[in-house]
């Protein structure tokens, strides 16, 4: 259906200048919304987009963006505090939110993601629960962890320390949990010099 350039331009001026909707127009000229949805995206026009209303945050944004570029972590109760002494009126709930757009994004850091085959690696280390009272005593809890790569399968054995028998006696009962000896071994808590463990079949890296 061809359409007159009266009627293209009576389309593209109530769609822009007054904008009306594409069913409106449509209605009001006895057209199908097709062939005014068509006249509107051959004419490549785009409605000026509507006047942004002035927040009452905007006169303190220079303020709050200055801070947060010296105190990145500071918390939004603390900063709506500080802009409210200076006048600001909102609430902390709606301030909270508009801070979180200009908090400063950290710097992406990239990760290798770690691949292994099944029983090929497992990762080794202490943890320390505190302390707990026997008797008279304060002792240590330590636990002895050991984490299959592959699978994540985690093995934790308790003890009152983390001298060698304890740390020798966990390696025992984790490979008997896990019904095998990893090929490799990995440890990252090693303090001072480094230890040499032998188990058959085994590679332990420190």
């Amino acid at each position: 259906m061809a359409i007159a350039p009266e009627l293209r331009a009576q389309i593209l001026r109530l769609y822009q200048a007054e904008r009306w909707r594409i069913g409106t127009i449509a209605s009001q000229l006895h057209l199908h919304r097709d062939t005014v949805q068509r006249v509107v995206a051959q004419a490549c026009v785009m409605r000026p987009d509507a006047p942004l209303r002035p927040s009452q945050i905007d006169a303190y944004l220079p303020f709050i963006r200055d801070t947060l570029a010296k105190f990145p972590t500071l918390a939004a109760s603390r900063l709506h505090a500080m802009v409210r002494e200076r006048g600001y009126t909102g609430g902390p709930d709606h301030f909270r939110h508009l801070v979180a757009c200009h908090r400063p994004r950290p710097a992406a850091e990239a990760y290798l993601r770690l691949r292994t085959l099944p029983g090929e690696q497992a990762q080794v280390d202490w943890g320390h629960f505190g302390y707990i009272v026997i008797g008279r005593a304060k002792r240590p809890l330590m636990a002895f962890v050991m984490v299959l790569s592959y699978s994540r399968r985690i093995f934790l054995r308790f003890s009152l320390n983390a001298r060698m028998d304890s740390f020798l006696r966990g390696h025992v009962q984790a490979f008997a949990a896990f019904g095998g000896v990893a090929r490799v071994l990995l440890y990252d808590f090693v303090a001072g010099n480094k230890i040499v463990l032998l188990f058959p079949g085994c590679l332990c890296v420190v």
